[in-house]
């Protein structure tokens, strides 16, 4: 359905020209954008010509799926007011920004915080109309302007500059360490449940409303530059976890607002390492959407700001995030020597260091399994091979998914040696453990080791993986 027309849409003519997309084109491609955020859309190149000519505006989440369209084909983002379409939502620029004031870093995060999140995982919501539209160079502005600046001179908000109704009494709310103390704490029970039971379970999912409710208000309260600093780092790592949780489920335009934000709000901390970890996380983003060399160069400024600032530990996670896209971008020798410099940090390492509590994950057996997906990317299988039998040495119930991926890659690297029979077994013990938690990433994984399957596909043991799989691979993508 669309509304009335209103005369010609000559910005919508003029940019599918610069695009180079025809009215079908253009069809198929949010036609496609829709079936994957599992819309039934049956637009053709009369509905373009339709919308071109006459004005009409389509309803739902199909202009924020053009303007994705078209940006996929320009690589860039594309808002919706350059093609004409502005007033079918004002909400698609929301947590983009990366503003150099801190006032205004705190508006652009609470506003994001504030938006309709509930239906992000069942088809409502803003993040259903922003289905697509992942750019990868809405990262260039927020990382070229931490590095050059990753610390604000001061933070502190005085009562004057805060908001009021927050506090008792209709005052502004004066923040205080036990404020942020139970943000750290939803922070670290938040990072448990991801671990066990993906981004998208219900018990995750409370990060966004923790954002919005608890986060937010203190946000606008008033506090000392101390206590704002604290405040800032423990929203930022809520704000980055939102953004893991969106990325494991595929809802990659929303992650992309949560981590520009986390990153501003690290900034506000004078927290260098978590910035490098939230661009670490852009980095990974970047390169499992495709874009290896922006991958590259995020995690190789999370490594450059952090020399001489963060442990060794935290070093070798973001070396090791910097190999994961070398090996992704086919370079095997970039890789290789990523590898060793994170493996020689995390051997430096000691268990009196300081490390951050948010790096509680990284260990030697996930060093080794991310190796084995480096490897996995350069197609060397029997390397593969070594690394996943030290990654899967010893499987813990405390980072369910993350077994349930070492599996699948163990999988691919059996399949590819030609041990049909134990890429099989490892594979079933990957599906038992995608069908108890709720990861977009771990059923991708899954997927993809099927259609490696599919040349055996008559053989009994493969039939069986099949059927066991079944239920992964009808879900939605």
């Amino acid at each position: 359905m669309s509304r009335e027309p209103r005369g010609p849409n000559e910005k919508l003519g003029t940019v599918l020209a610069l695009a180079g997309i025809s009215n079908a084109g253009l069809a198929r491609r949010v036609n496609d954008l829709g079936a994957q955020r599992g819309l039934t859309l049956r637009y053709d190149k009369t509905s373009v010509a339709r919308w071109v000519s006459k004005g009409m505006v389509p309803q739902g989440a199909a202009p924020h799926l053009i303007a994705a369209a078209i940006g996929s084909k320009l690589g860039r983002p594309v808002p919706l007011h350059e093609i004409g379409l502005a007033d079918a939502d004002p909400a698609p620029e929301v947590g983009l920004a990366f503003p150099r004031d801190v006032g205004q870093a705190v508006r652009s995060a609470t506003e994001l915080y504030r938006l309709d999140l509930a239906g992000r995982r069942g088809g409502g919501g803003i993040w259903h109309s922003l289905a697509g539209s992942f750019a990868v160079s809405a990262y260039a502005t927020p990382a070229s302007r931490w590095l050059i600046t990753p610390a604000d001179p001061t933070v502190a908000r005085e009562p004057r500059d805060a908001e009021v109704g927050g506090g008792v009494d209709g005052l502004p709310q004066r923040v205080g360490h036990s404020d942020v103390t139970k943000l750290r704490e939803a922070a670290e029970d938040a990072r448990r449940w991801d671990s066990k039971y993906g981004g998208g379970d219900w018990r995750s999912s409370m990060v966004p409303e923790c954002l919005r409710v608890d986060a937010a208000p203190l946000l606008l309260g008033s506090y000392s530059d101390e206590v704002g600093r604290s405040l800032f780092g423990a929203t930022a790592e809520l704000t980055r976890l939102a953004g893991w949780m969106a990325f494991d489920t595929g809802q990659q335009e929303a992650a992309q607002r949560y981590y520009i934000q986390a990153l501003r709000l690290a900034r506000a901390a004078a927290d260098v390492p978590l910035g490098g970890y939230v661009l670490a996380s852009m980095s990974l983003q970047a390169t499992y959407r495709g874009f290896a060399d922006e991958g590259v160069d995020l995690a190789q400024a999370a490594v450059e700001r952090n020399r001489g600032l963060a442990t060794a530990r935290t070093m070798s996670f973001f070396r090791l995030v910097e190999a994961r896209a070398q090996a992704k971008a086919g370079d095997g020798p970039a890789c290789g020597a990523a590898l060793k410099s994170a493996e020689g940090w995390l051997e430096r390492s000691r268990s009196g260091d300081p490390d951050p509590s948010w790096l509680d994950f990284y260990s030697h057996e996930r060093f080794a399994a991310d190796a084995a997906e480096c490897y996995r990317d350069l197609r060397l299988p029997r390397q593969v091979r070594r690394f996943t039998e030290q990654a899967l040495a010893r499987p813990t119930e405390e980072f369910v998914r993350s077994h349930g991926l070492r599996l699948v890659v163990s999988a691919v690297a059996e399949l590819e040696s030609g041990n049909l029979d134990a890429a099989c077994a490892a594979g079933t013990r990957a599906v038992e453990v995608a069908n108890r938690i709720s990861s977009a990433r771990t059923t991708e994984y899954v997927r993809d080791l099927m259609h490696r399957l599919e040349a055996y596909r008559d053989e009994p043991r493969v039939a069986e993986l099949r059927e066991r799989a079944r239920p992964l691979l009808m879900a939605p993508a």
